[in-house]
């Protein structure tokens, strides 16, 4: 069994390039899952569909994921529902970009 807890931890090293702060606070991972052991299934969005960064974010986060203990298969699905908004950004990334 996968510690899906680890495998949050490690996507707060997936860094929006474009403005340094990770996936996790950006409100990009919609869900993470272990449907069958050793499988971790997350769903994430962007914060466009026309992202030109969206290959490079899903390399980013299997390679994040990948090392965790336990974890044999990752598999990312990017999702646009429900649509990502600045709302679903961590409070204080809101407060960092003067976002309220």
């Amino acid at each position: 069994m996968v510690d899906l807890g680890e495998v949050k931890e490690q996507l707060t090293h997936v860094l929006d390039p474009e403005i340094g702060i990770n996936v996790v606070d950006l409100g990009l991972i919609y869900d993470i899952s272990e449907p069958r052991d050793g499988q971790v299934n997350i769903k994430m969005t962007l914060t466009t569909p026309d992202c030109p960064l969206h290959e490079g974010f899903l390399d980013a986060v299997e390679g994040a994921v990948a090392p965790v203990n336990g974890v044999e298969y990752v598999k990312v699905d990017v999702v646009f529902d429900p649509p990502w908004t600045p709302d679903r950004m961590n409070q204080d990334v809101r407060k960092q970009l003067g976002i309220q």
